[in-house]
């Protein structure tokens, strides 16, 4: 899953963003409502995590424009702004949650996950295919009811396989769905994401394979 951060403080930005991604999303950061609408127009994204204190503005006239332009992106605000009235506007004015700092990693990413289980969001509970099982909520992946380690990259990976099975995921939506803007990725680095995958899971006697499509993308379809 691809999130977009929109949050001035360097420290709690860069907090966020390396919990967040020990939790297996991709993470996005900017620091400005200007920066969010670039990145937003320039990416496809699951989540939108926004702070309301920018230094170009209130956050809030980022979640107007999106709505009244029709994008209906989930949006979870931020803030330190924990007053009753101020959670209403938030939520009333097209907020999807509320989170007032200070708050711990482990609900914030627990909500991020709420937020993307709703119906028509991204996220279903458990995904299926032949022996193999993924938990979207605790991200937890297992073959023949038994649990495999599964790194978090590579659990997102098989998750988007999983969502579009025996059909073919084009390479740049995976690359979109599981690196940042500015991560350090090398030219293979999904093609050797997919070998590890290929090889845990058939060390772990699935029976489902991950194909190749030449110069287009992948594929998970069952065995037999």
């Amino acid at each position: 899953m691809r999130l977009l951060l929109v949050e001035d403080n360097p420290q709690l930005a860069e907090l966020v963003q390396d919990g967040l991604t020990r939790q297996g999303f991709a993470i996005d950061r900017c620091g400005s409502l200007k920066d969010a609408l670039a990145a937003r127009n320039a990416a496809s994204y699951d989540l939108i995590l926004l702070d309301l204190g920018l230094p170009d503005g209130d956050g809030m006239s980022l979640v107007r424009q999106l709505r009244q332009a029709n994008d209906s992106i989930p949006i979870l605000i931020l803030t330190a702004r924990g007053g009753l009235n101020d959670r209403l506007i938030g939520l009333d004015g097209g907020a999807d949650d509320y989170l007032v700092k200070p708050f711990e990693i482990a609900e914030l990413a627990a909500r991020c996950r709420a937020l993307l289980r709703r119906p028509g969001a991204t996220l279903g509970v458990v995904l299926q295919l032949g022996n193999v099982a993924l938990d979207s909520t605790t991200r937890s992946v297992s073959v023949n009811d038994t649990r495999i380690d599964v790194p978090p990259r590579e659990v997102a990976l098989l998750e988007q396989l999983l969502r579009r099975s025996e059909q073919v995921v084009r390479r740049n939506q995976l690359e979109e769905s599981l690196y940042s803007f500015g991560e350090d990725v090398t030219p293979n680095a999904l093609e050797s994401a997919v070998s590890r995958l290929r090889k845990r899971l058939s060390g772990a006697g699935a029976n489902i394979v991950v194909r190749t499509a030449h110069g287009i993308g992948y594929a998970v379809f069952q065995q037999g």
